[in-house]
């Protein structure tokens, strides 16, 4: 009886999250990039070869697995972050390049009439540069949400060589389903009724992704909804440290989410990460007003 081969028949492709062990697993976006029976296995020897780190998007030949294999294994690495194997070796890690002010514009608006008018005043009042940190600062159910999506939507007509991740945290399920649908971005996205530790999670491995490609040199712009939820998931999880800030809010919990934020930057020869972020005030609680206060000035 012929076996049949399967060899370049399968690819596979995902971001991939480095164990403690070694070895690694491409998840996909589909699972909000969290552990799934999709995953596929990355043996430690490839991930040391290629000089591969968490978040690195890997596109590759699989093979179905063998007797008492659980995953599908990368049988060979074809491209990493849309680069060649080769330029991947030499890249500079991300905090190593060196960061400038945003000289670029996005384009919201093609030769100056656009159906959307809030796009066209955020064009006219407050550009937003490649390689900005924004801040869209409102009270609930002032339409943050719907300004963050006709921007994005802006951004994605004009500039479609721009890489767009849409990171949802806290945020309701049915609203998760309208922005994937009306978005032409990756939507991710942790809904409420999720615990705070997905949150975070889902949140470093976006940031990951987003670094390796801005190595790679390419543009990325992160919307982030929103910057008050996931800094309160950070507090949640945050190890007690003894201080508490006024508002109920850990000494140490802000500074992972100031990271996040701080890593959108412009970098010298190519590539840049843009972060724009909805803030919440006005809520009626202490701690969403020193959250804002922490971010402001950033």
């Amino acid at each position: 009886e012929k076996t049949y081969e399967f060899e370049d028949i399968l690819n596979g492709t995902g971001v991939l999250e480095i164990m403690q062990d070694g070895y690694g697993f491409l998840r996909s976006s589909d699972y909000n990039y969290l552990s799934s029976p999709d995953d596929i296995y990355v043996s430690q020897s490839q991930i040391k070869f290629f000089g591969l780190k968490t978040g690195d998007v890997v596109d590759g030949v699989i093979r179905p697995p063998k007797e008492g294999e659980k995953y599908f294994p990368l049988v060979k690495i074809s491209k990493i972050n849309g680069r060649d194997v080769a330029f991947i070796r030499d890249r500079i890690p991300f905090d190593h390049l060196t960061p400038l002010f945003p000289d670029k514009k996005f384009k919201l608006c093609k030769d100056n009439n656009s159906d959307s008018l809030s796009v066209r005043v955020v064009d006219l009042f407050s550009p937003i540069g490649k390689g900005q940190r924004g801040l869209i600062v409102a009270q609930p159910k002032t339409g943050k949400t719907l300004l963050m999506k006709d921007i994005a939507n802006a951004i994605a007509a004009n500039h479609p060589e721009a890489y767009m991740i849409m990171l949802l945290i806290d945020e309701r399920p049915e609203e998760v389903t309208d922005m994937a649908r009306s978005v032409n971005a990756e939507v991710i996205a942790s809904t409420f009724d999720e615990p705070a530790e997905r949150h975070v999670k889902i949140a470093g491995i976006v940031l990951e992704k987003a670094k390796r490609l801005v190595e790679c040199g390419h543009d990325v712009v992160i919307f982030l909804d929103s910057i008050t939820r996931l800094a309160r998931a950070y507090n949640t999880v945050a190890p007690a440290s003894g201080k508490i800030l006024s508002g109920g809010v850990d000494a140490n919990a802000l500074q992972k989410p100031k990271r996040f934020f701080g890593a959108a930057r412009n970098i010298e020869n190519g590539g840049s990460l843009t972060i724009l972020a909805t803030a919440l005030i006005d809520t009626g609680s202490k701690m969403d007003e020193v959250i804002f206060e922490e971010f402001k000035g950033t």
